[in-house]
């Protein structure tokens, strides 16, 4: 799988809006990578749309989940 140098410019310019608009959640995150999120941990997502529905749903931390946000976390780590 190729990376696409432009993408990732444009990826990173997102992220940084994004924080900008969500202030809270890259910290909230941090403490999560750093304290919560072993294996074993169960991550709980809850989205309610405008209209009040909800959708819900959890899973169950794996070894394979904590290795996968370990390379997610190094292709974002600030360099």
């Amino acid at each position: 799988m190729a990376v696409n140098p432009m993408q990732l410019m444009k990826l990173r310019e997102r992220f940084q809006i994004f924080q900008g608009q969500h202030p809270r959640m890259a910290p909230f995150l941090k403490d999560v990578g750093e304290h919560g999120f072993r294996e074993g941990s169960v991550v709980e997502v809850k989205v309610t749309t405008p209209e009040g529905r909800d959708y819900i749903t959890n899973m169950r931390v794996t070894r394979d989940d904590v290795e996968t946000a370990q390379i997610l976390h190094g292709l974002t780590a600030e360099k």
